[in-house]
C-alpha cells in the first residue's frame, strides 16, 4: 500500500480521531492549566498522577500501534517510525512534566512542558490518522472484492456458476 501523504501538515477534520484524543487532550490540558493554585514552595502531588495516566495513555498508543504494524506488513514501516515518534514524544513530556511538577512555578518548565505536550499530541494524531488509514484501506481492498463478486453474479449463465458464484459472495460479504 502506497501513501502520499505528508504527516507533518495534516489538517485534522474527522471526529473520531477528536473523540479517541479527547482523553489525552483533558490530561494534557489538567497538567498545564495555570488556573490551578500554584503554591510557593513544593511538589505537586496531583501533577505526578496525572503525568503517570499521560504515560499509560502513552503506552496504550504505542502497543496499539505496534500492533496495527505487525498486522499490516504493507505499511509496516511507516506505522512504526509513527510509534517510535510517540514514544519519542511521550518521554520528552513525561520528563518535561515531572520536571514541572517538582517545580510549579519555574515558567521555563511549564514553557517546556507545554511545547512537549503540544508535540506528543501532534504525533499522537499522526499515529491515529495512519491507523484511520489503513482501515480505509482494508475496507476499499473488501469492498472491490465484493463488488468483484456481485459482477461475477451478473455474468453467470449456469446454476453450477450462480452457485459457485453465491459462495464466493457469501465469502466476501462476510470478511
Amino acid at each position: 500500500m502506497a501513501l502520499n501523504w505528508n504527516p507533518k501538515h495534516l489538517e485534522i477534520k474527522t471526529r473520531s480521531v477528536e473523540k479517541t484524543l479527547e482523553p489525552l487532550v483533558m490530561q494534557v490540558t489538567t497538567l498545564v492549566s495555570s488556573k490551578s493554585p500554584q503554591k510557593k514552595k513544593g511538589k505537586s502531588k496531583r501533577a505526578h498522577v496525572l503525568v503517570a495516566a499521560v504515560e499509560r495513555a502513552t503506552q496504550n498508543f504505542v502497543e496499539k500501534g505496534e500492533l496495527i504494524a505487525l498486522e499490516n506488513p504493507d505499511i509496516k514501516h511507516e506505522m512504526l517510525a509513527t510509534v517510535d515518534e510517540v514514544r519519542t514524544t511521550g518521554e520528552i513530556m513525561s520528563t518535561s512534566a515531572k520536571e514541572f511538577a517538582n517545580d510549579p512555578c519555574s515558567s521555563v518548565y511549564r514553557g517546556n512542558m507545554v511545547r512537549a505536550s503540544r508535540n506528543l499530541l501532534s504525533a499522537v494524531t499522526r499515529l491515529l490518522i495512519l491507523a484511520d488509514m489503513i482501515d480505509v484501506h482494508l475496507l476499499m481492498k473488501k469492498l472491490r472484492r465484493v463488488e468483484d463478486d456481485l459482477e461475477y453474479l451478473k455474468s453467470v449463465s449456469s446454476q453450477a456458476e450462480l452457485m459457485d458464484g453465491m459462495d464466493r459472495f457469501g465469502r466476501s460479504a462476510a470478511d
